[in-house]
């Protein structure tokens, strides 16, 4: 039996990350995180130390594998001020043009390079759904990190590696990102609705996330831009509703424009990240028969949160 070739998550150590290499461990694919952490083999997976700055012979590590994927870059749940948008984009940029600069130099180059992306690159969409077909790029910070994000690896040429941008809406999982901390403020009694609470929000469970990649990784003509999100965009409110109905708080105060400007600034973040509408649809992904397991909001918090104690279905990573 040939031993599978190693996949390189660059940027491996947040919650996508995290994931993949749970994912790709239990289908005994080698996994290889590049993370600004120590070098290290924790839990049957090579974590190497890398700064996207000095990448140092990046490529022997990107040499004889199947893919690698651009995971990198700092969190946006920051405040927007010059520091704050310089770490967002120089930390994008950076580590997708070190990869590019790598993937030009391998003699033995993998076969497809998946970088994320963001599906907030679309505008506020609240009358119809986006899609890289039909959808409207909007304007702003946000809008201009996605752009200069894809533009950066757009502008290499690389005739043996395949490129795929991953425009990716929020993942749902228990490990962390977002549904922890609406958990959190709902049991808090802050699970009223954001604003108006008539915003759509973009999400994809996180099995559907890893099926995703699977299916980009198995198709020889799968480059270019897709749209990495669950078919069936949920509003705001009734995110919020299901998530009262599953905690039942005592109370849920409605949190409008206003206060959750003055939580922003108080938390250190930017209310874009919860009010703008994003209404984003995988057409190219169902056009190519993907089938995703869990296309609604409400079946997948049944999946995500619905055993009886409330408990997380798996255990937090360190």
């Amino acid at each position: 039996m040939n031993t599978p070739k190693h996949i390189v998550l660059a940027g491996g150590t947040g919650l996508m990350g995290r994931l993949l290499t749970r994912h790709f461990s239990e289908r005994n694919i080698p996994v290889i995180v590049l993370t600004r952490g120590k070098s290290e083999e924790r839990n049957g997976t090579t974590h190497i130390h890398w700064d996207p700055e000095h990448p140092r012979d990046l490529e022997q590590h990107l040499n004889g594998a199947q893919a690698v994927i651009g995971l990198a870059g700092a969190t946006v749940d920051r405040r927007y001020n010059a520091k704050g948008k310089w770490t967002i984009m120089h930390s994008r940029l950076s580590s997708t043009l070190a990869l590019g600069d790598a993937l030009g130099r391998c003699t033995d180059p993998p076969e497809a390079w998946l970088q994320l992306s963001t599906a907030t690159i679309y505008r506020h969409a609240q009358d119809r759904p986006m899609d890289q077909y039909t959808g409207e790029l909007g304007e702003g910070f946000s809008v201009e990190v996605a752009r200069s994000w894809e533009a950066a690896a757009n502008s290499f040429d690389l005739p043996r590696t395949r490129m795929a941008l991953l425009r990716s809406a929020m993942v749902l999982s228990p490990n962390g990102g977002v549904l922890p901390r609406l958990v959190q403020l709902t049991r808090a009694g802050l699970g009223g609705r954001h604003g108006s609470g008539e915003q759509f929000v973009s999400w994809i469970h996180a099995q559907d996330l890893c099926r995703a990649i699977d299916h980009l990784l198995d198709r020889p003509d799968a480059r270019g831009v897709y749209d990495i999100a669950a078919p069936e965009p949920t509003r705001d409110g009734y995110l919020m509703e299901l998530l009262r109905a599953r905690y039942r708080p005592l109370i849920a105060l409605p949190q409008p424009r206003w206060l959750l400007e003055l939580g922003a600034c108080v938390l250190g973040t930017e209310t874009e990240l919860i009010l703008k509408s994003r209404r984003v649809v995988p057409k190219r992904l169902l056009r190519e028969g993907f089938q995703f397991a869990h296309p609604g909001i409400t079946e997948a918090l049944v999946d995500l949160l619905g055993n009886a104690r409330g408990e997380w279905k798996v255990a937090p990573a360190p």
